[in-house]
Formats: structure tokens, C-alpha cells, sequence
């Protein structure tokens, strides 16, 4: 009898462990529409192909956030965000903050083939701005990330445009 017990307490555990796995909080279309910048990445610039930086990117979290561990070319140079789908807004938002303490919200979705996130206005020497980046997964593998300040004007500026590359260990993850 107590073997009996036991196996079967056992098997109580193993079905209560595998109804918690399959549970997953994070696991829909819109949770999985930023995975594509997952893995580790070479980035250059895109209009010279000059190194600017590297970018380790992966899911915590249970895979509810996608964290950026950003390492700048230029010695010294830090930062990191977090990336989440936000079920109530319905909306992808990334807070990110840097070594130099500087931060930036941004949120907004994927379209096609493009993730597009933009903060919210603010003021700078009297005039309004607004950061637009937009991450484009391209067919070869690699990821753009456009980042650009546009004004009330609608005058458009870039702040970084760069190409990411999946190190050769990450490729066929």
C-alpha cells in the first residue's frame, strides 16, 4: 500500500509539473513578433560597415521580456533595455537606460516585417521631438536598427542606423 501511495504521489507531481510547463504567460503571436533580434550580434554601422558595438539579446523572464545587453565600439559605452508586450495597450514597449544615465521610453508594433517603437514628445532647446526606431528583419538574417528624431516640422534626422549580425555561434539557434 504505501508503494502504491508513493507512485501515485509521485505521479500527481509529475502531472502538476507538466500542466505548470505548458502554461505559458507569454506565449502568443504578439509576445513572439520581436523574437527575430534574439541572439548574439555584431553591429555595424550601416552606411560605412564600420564596427559599433556588439549586443547580446535574449528572453528572460519565463519569455516575457527580451533584454538588450548593449556594448558600444567606442570603449566604455553601456546600456540596456527591456522589451515587453504589453497585453493591456496591446502595444511592444522598451525602457531603455544607459551607463551614462541617460534613458528612453519608446512603445509601439510590428508591422510587416518591421518592429516600430516611438516615444512620446519632449522638449529640447524650445522645440517638440519624437525618437523613432524601427528594427527590419531582412530576409538574409540580419536586423536593421534605424533610429531616428523627427520634429514638428516633420524634419527627420538619424541618430544611429546599424546592422546587426548574428555571431556565427548563434546563427542556427
Amino acid at each position: 500500500m504505501q508503494k502504491f501511495l508513493f507512485i501515485f504521489i509521485l505521479l500527481l507531481q509529475v502531472v502538476s509539473y507538466s500542466q505548470t510547463a505548458n502554461n505559458c504567460n507569454c506565449c502568443s503571436e504578439n509576445h513572439r513578433a520581436f523574437d527575430f533580434w534574439i541572439g548574439e550580434w555584431e553591429v555595424v554601422n550601416s552606411k560605412d560597415g564600420s564596427p559599433a558595438g556588439s549586443s547580446i539579446i535574449q528572453k528572460e523572464e519565463d519569455g516575457c521580456v527580451i533584454r538588450e545587453n548593449w556594448t558600444s565600439a567606442k570603449a566604455g559605452y553601456t546600456g540596456t533595455s527591456l522589451n515587453f508586450y504589453n497585453v493591456q495597450t496591446q502595444e511592444w514597449e522598451q525602457f531603455w537606460v544607459d551607463n551614462a544615465g541617460a534613458s528612453l521610453k519608446l512603445k509601439g508594433n510590428r508591422i510587416g516585417n518591421q518592429m516600430i517603437l516611438t516615444s512620446d514628445k519632449f522638449e529640447q532647446n524650445g522645440q517638440m521631438f519624437r525618437n523613432r526606431i524601427t528594427w527590419t528583419k531582412n530576409n538574409d538574417g540580419t536586423v536593421r536598427q534605424l533610429w531616428e528624431v523627427l520634429d514638428e516640422g516633420g524634419d527627420v534626422s538619424v541618430a544611429f542606423d546599424g546592422l546587426y549580425k548574428k555571431l556565427e555561434k548563434t546563427k542556427n539557434r
